[in-house]
């Protein structure tokens, strides 16, 4: 007798060129394990592929987009081709739209900076809490939120750990387009009708230009990130931090 496969956890469907991907774990509000990780690499993998799909869009579902990190991975969630979570350092060719319902944090706001477009409900919430825990943000948010973002705006974001609303992010440049909750993946479907429409060369070939141009900091971007991780890699305060979390109570700090 055979073992029952689990259920996937990232669903794929296809509207003409349109390539609409869909986080489904919801008891863990999307936070990405290993096999979540692979499941969306190989979705991305086909959206980049497959030369008739021609837009991605990126949904997390109707409640939720996304936790980050499942803490019980312990880091193993990077792909061959996508690095973390199948995603973060993917070289896409063409574009991906971030549709966010609820919550996007930690590394799912990472997610969603590493999209090429957000669409996002007026009360989704957008969030970098890891100094609340001891740890940092490791999966391109030390850099990218600082592209997104005014500097000072993406230091609060880091540093005091509270997340955004999406109204703000709107009025900063961080969402493209907001929605009622219920409608942000028919808003982004929409507005990936429209890139569809146009030439597909030239769409990929804009997007890597523009893409190529903000990647050239990327190198520095993460020694930044693995210099700031050293800090804190052998801390009191990361152990104590992860101890508070699954223990469900308020760290106590040392600095040490």
């Amino acid at each position: 007798m055979h073992a029952p496969h689990p259920p996937s956890t990232v669903h794929t469907a296809r509207d003409g060129a349109i390539w609409t991907i869909t986080l489904d774990r919801p008891h863990k509000r999307n936070a990405i394990d290993r096999a979540m990780a692979d499941a969306l690499d190989a979705a991305l993998n086909t959206l980049d592929d497959n030369p008739d799909l021609r837009v991605g869009v990126l949904s997390g579902g109707p409640t939720f987009f996304c936790a980050g990190s499942d803490l019980a991975s312990r880091g193993d969630y990077a792909t061959a081709r996508g690095g973390e979570y199948g995603l973060i350092r993917r070289h896409r060719r063409k574009p991906l739209i971030a549709a966010v319902e609820g919550m996007a944090l930690g590394g799912g706001l990472e997610i969603v900076l590493a999209c090429d477009m957000v669409v996002a409900a007026d009360d989704a919430r957008l969030g970098l809490p890891e100094v609340q825990r001891g740890v940092l943000p490791t999966c391109g948010a030390l850099f990218r939120a600082l592209q997104a973002l005014p500097p000072h705006t993406a230091r609060e974001l880091v540093l005091a750990g509270q997340p955004m609303d999406a109204a703000r992010a709107h009025v900063l440049g961080l969402v493209n387009h907001l929605a009622q909750p219920g409608h942000t993946l028919a808003r982004a479907q929409a507005l990936a009708a429209q890139i569809a429409a146009n030439a597909p060369l030239s769409v990929q070939a804009c997007l890597g230009a523009m893409n190529g141009l903000l990647a050239v900091a990327d190198a520095a971007g993460w020694q930044a990130t693995e210099q700031a991780l050293a800090r804190i890699r052998s801390s009191d305060d990361l152990a104590e931090g992860l101890r508070a979390f699954f223990e469900k109570r308020a760290p106590v700090w040392s600095g040490r």
